[in-house]
């Protein structure tokens, strides 16, 4: 990841300068330009920047970017900002599309971005900074010389210590998504239970995290029976993994459950072969909490957040759990198992049991759960479901702070009785109608009643199979961390 750093005015050279073009009352401005910048544009070019932009396809619609060649070799990105009072994630869209731009060109080595886009407020430094972060990533084990970006500088007249508090959590967020990005990234023959959970303790030992890991044989002996009915098929044997921050003071306990299925076949439910190209990315949940709570141990928050991650590799072989199997969770609750290609919330089940043993004042649980959340909400937005309004209420607000897209599903009173079993205490599927909703309605089943709990199913925007846009590459992108992040940072305060 780039360093960033705070600047007071734009340096003699800039590296590739960035400005804003907005939409004002008086027409599209241009914002962060420096005066004797513009001047020297209008008299090498006989046009004023904005205009140039405007002939090439630029224009004040967020994320819209265009490089404009100047005098004495200086290059300058002009990208959209939307109206002129920029919101702080419509200013990080817009930083994140411009290093995109950047990153994206030929140089002999990294290059350095000077971003000047009148940024004052704590919150659109902060913006500003995450954008520029995470439009600079790139996965390229193939091309790892390529330059791209290795420095940022954000221009602002803030020099209170606010500011650099923003750029610094800017920062530490942007390398906690970066964390979570690499990992789904990772090819599932590279990353298994196992090293998944090697990488996890690696990352525990830098932030002074407390670290556990139950293997297979700790598992059984535990009675971890979703976990390893689900890596049962695999020849790489599933992992439970919980990292602890347990701060001096900290009065609120926030526990966080992460789906981390390194790679789903489906197991003897096979999927299609479109469908399981992509599998390497089911363990985003655990990413995401992992990543996060390493975050906010840097970041010193008076918060105590365990992050647990149930890791399983879902493989059909001799050893693979069947349709109508019964399986015997942690806790002893019994389960009738409706499809194996529904094995998430097997998993998840455990782990949210043991993670609610400690009784934590929240309960966040993160997957990749449902293909029926990505019909409902599509690839962009992640769902919420709750079991009150006032829990759903705090992840939305953090949410919202964080900038990303959640969106609050019901848990209907008709679906947990899709749940029911002759066999077993439930069924872990229900009917093909609502199947996000009775995901839900079945972990819902793990936590006690007592606690409050909230559920993200990511399945849509953990993994961009498209073209990148603004600051979201192709591939994993390391959705829900900010959020989780922003909750914690509200939950301490």
């Amino acid at each position: 990841m780039p360093t960033i750093t705070l600047a007071s005015s734009v340096a003699r050279d800039p590296g590739v300068l960035v400005v804003g073009l907005a939409e004002a009352s008086e027409g599209e401005v241009l914002v962060g330009l420096p005066d004797d910048l513009g001047k020297s544009f209008s008299k090498a070019l006989g046009a004023e920047l904005a205009d140039l932009a405007r002939r090439l396809g630029g224009s004040a619609k967020t994320g819209r970017t265009v490089l404009v060649p100047g005098p004495n070799g200086l290059r300058v990105v002009v990208v959209g900002l939307g109206p002129i009072d920029v919101t702080p994630e419509e200013v990080r869209r817009a930083t994140g599309a411009a290093v995109r731009l950047v990153a994206g060109l030929s140089a002999p080595a990294p290059q350095t971005v000077t971003i000047s886009l009148e940024a004052t407020e704590p919150q659109v430094i902060k913006g500003a900074a995450e954008g520029a972060l995470l439009g600079a990533y790139s996965y390229r084990p193939a091309a790892p010389d390529a330059a791209g970006v290795g420095q940022i500088v954000l221009v602002s007249s803030n020099k209170r210590t606010e500011a650099k508090q923003a750029l610094d959590l800017a920062a530490i967020t942007a390398q906690a998504v970066v964390t979570a990005r690499d990992w789904v990234n990772t090819p599932a023959n590279l990353l298994y239970p196992d090293s998944f959970a090697e990488s996890a303790k690696v990352l525990a030992r830098n932030a002074k995290l407390t670290a556990e890991v139950w293997d297979d044989k700790a598992l059984e002996k535990e009675g971890f029976g979703g976990i390893m009915a689900v890596g049962g098929g695999s020849d790489r044997k599933p992992r439970l993994v919980k990292l602890s921050y347990a701060p001096r003071g900290a009065r609120f306990h926030l526990a966080l459950i992460g789906k981390g299925i390194t790679f789903d076949t489906g197991g003897l439910n096979l999927k299609p072969a479109d469908g399981m190209y992509t599998m390497k990315t089911d363990m985003a949940g655990a990413a995401a909490v992992l990543a996060a709570v390493v975050a906010i141990a840097e970041l010193g928050l008076r918060i105590r957040v365990t992050a647990w991650a149930a890791m399983a590799e879902n493989m059909p072989s001799g050893g693979s759990y069947r349709p109508s199997d019964v399986l015997t969770m942690y806790g002893g609750k019994t389960v009738e198992n409706g499809n194996s290609d529904a094995e998430g919330r097997i998993v998840m089940a455990d782990a949210l049991v043991k993670g609610s043993q400690e009784q934590p004042n929240l309960v966040l649980d993160v997957a990749t759960l449902t293909g029926a959340c990505m019909v409902a909400l599509g690839e962009r937005v992640a769902g919420l479901m709750a079991r009150d309004d006032a829990t759903a209420d705090l992840v939305l607000d953090a949410a919202e702070a964080a900038g990303e897209q959640f969106w609050q599903l019901p848990i209907p009173a008709d679906a947990r009785p899709k749940l029911d079993s002759l066999v077993a205490d439930l069924k872990s599927t229900g009917d093909k109608y609502g199947g996000a909703l009775t995901a839900a309605a079945f972990l819902s089943e793990f936590v006690p009643a007592e606690i409050p709990w909230a559920h993200l199913d990511i399945a849509g925007p953990a993994f961009n199979s498209g073209a990148p846009y603004d600051y979201t590459p192709s591939g994993g992108t390391g959705v829900a961390v900010r959020t989780l992040i922003a909750l914690a940072h509200s939950l301490a305060n």
